[in-house]
């Protein structure tokens, strides 16, 4: 929660506290039997049973156990059933943050409360002048009770919802690790393939050639390290996917790819500006995760800001390849909200863990629009 949003529930529980306070001299809910206390009494006992409410987010129980005594007090003194309607908004925090593993709870008490409220009416229903203090009570449980059963329904609820998110991302991880196996896989069969040809003439003209055989070992050493840092970099992250078909390997994309990404957002509305500066070429396994994160990156500027003016720039210096894609598009709270979505910063994030980068997204600072920025050691 942030401060603003607390502050505005803090005050609301103020107010809250205020009515609940004031509740219990409305004639209407005061009882008619003559033995009900006047003067200082009858205001200092609601007073104390409502204004530790002000505070029941920060203490819940604490103001719990306070407002209950309060309250039990000013019913014995005839105050009436009305003062026992702050314990229950008390109760509801407690609920909805207590700590134990989801069960029947919230169904049994709500059955309870619902069947004792329907007997109370039943019974009392022709009888009642204001009622008796058993009646009072009765009341009071039925109230703590409905409270309580809807705390706990609430919170099992959130647990749920929790468990659904936690379980949804940690999916997508496992699906984007599958994603980065297949597209290496085309990096490692070139490579692999290309060592046996150039290891297999090498060894035919060995004798005869010398000079071809050494310009196919070279080529064989320079192919073999490229395929070693690939596989050293995604080694962690592969995962067998069963049932895999031939038809879902793809070629391999990199850098010189970047502009027919360009085109496909500018067809979607977003004017990109793309700029590459590569002093020295990575490798293909990182030269892939580029381009993954920029595919990325335009289609959430796609979804989300267009139409928009992007900016892309690629940088491949000292050892490290860096991809820098903002957008000046709407600011935090006005962009287009998609169904689904949330999984491609997941995403993104992997492709960059997987190479030991780095990879920060969120909105621009000080100004409108959302910035990616990613950097892939090689």
């Amino acid at each position: 929660m942030g401060d603003v949003s607390r502050r505005r529930l803090l005050l609301l529980d103020a107010a809250a506290a205020l009515g609940f306070a004031l509740l219990p001299q409305l004639s209407v809910l005061r009882p008619d039997t003559g033995g009900t206390p006047g003067g200082l009494t009858a205001w200092l006992l609601p007073l104390a049973a409502a204004l530790p409410l002000a505070a029941r987010r920060l203490w819940p129980v604490p103001v719990l156990a306070a407002v209950l005594a309060a309250s039990c007090a000013a019913l014995a003194a005839g105050l009436g059933p009305a003062v026992l309607l702050a314990p229950a908004y008390a109760l509801y925090p407690v609920a909805t943050t207590r700590r134990r593993r989801p069960g029947r709870s919230a169904v049994l008490v709500g059955g309870a409360s619902a069947a004792g409220a329907a007997l109370l009416a039943v019974t009392g229903g022709q009888t009642y002048e204001g009622g008796t203090l058993a009646v009072h009570l009765l009341f009071g449980l039925l109230v703590l009770g409905a409270t309580w059963a809807a705390g706990t329904a609430v919170r099992e609820r959130r647990e749920s919802l929790r468990r659904a998110i936690e379980q949804a991302a940690e999916q997508a991880k496992v699906e984007e690790r599958m994603r980065i196996a297949r597209d290496i896989h085309d990096v490692v069969t070139h490579s692999v393939g290309l060592i046996a040809i150039k290891a297999g003439v090498a060894n035919h003209v060995v004798a005869t050639r010398p000079e071809e055989a050494r310009e196919a070992l070279t080529v064989i050493e320079e192919v073999s390290r490229r395929a070693l840092r690939d596989m050293r970099a995604t080694l962690k992250v592969l995962r067998r996917e069963p049932g895999g078909e031939a038809q879902d390997l793809r070629p391999v994309r990199g850098l010189p790819d970047l502009p027919s990404l360009a085109r496909t957002a500018e067809a979607a509305g977003v004017r990109v500006d793309l700029r590459t500066d590569r002093a020295e070429e990575p490798p293909d396994g990182v030269a892939l995760a580029a381009y993954r994160i920029v595919q990325e990156a335009l289609t959430n500027v796609v979804k989300h800001a267009a139409p928009t003016r992007c900016l892309v720039r690629v940088t491949a210096r000292e050892g490290v390849l860096t991809i820098d894609v903002t957008d000046d598009g709407p600011g935090p709270g006005r962009r287009a909200a998609v169904p689904g979505g949330g999984m491609g910063i997941v995403g993104m994030a992997e492709r960059a863990a997987a190479h030991g980068g780095t990879l920060t997204a969120g909105p621009r600072p000080g100004a409108d629009g959302f910035r990616v920025l990613g950097t892939l050691p090689y």
